[in-house]
């Protein structure tokens, strides 16, 4: 299983951070090419679950509690945006 990159660098009060998401993948993981990041979630999107997947996967990387976590653009699009709350 790959390790899940460091992205504590991001974790600031207020920060939007955007995802790109891919539901339905082997398996779950994050990765950063190009200055964007791409999250890979085993989660199927409906009823939540994919965004649930990856909130707590994005939570972890950054290295903070998955409640701190906002989805505040994209519920049901694969683009989406967290703000980071305090």
């Amino acid at each position: 299983m790959p390790a899940i990159p460091d992205l504590s660098a991001l974790a600031r009060e207020g920060a939007e951070i955007a995802v790109r998401v891919t539901p339905k993948a082997s398996r779950n993981d994050i990765r950063c090419a190009e200055g964007a990041i791409h999250v890979r979630v085993t989660a199927v999107p409906e009823d939540g679950k994919a965004n649930a997947a990856v909130q707590r996967l994005l939570a972890k990387a950054l290295g903070v509690a998955k409640s701190r976590l906002t989805l505040v653009r994209g519920q049901t699009a694969r683009d989406k945006v967290f703000r980071l709350d305090g």
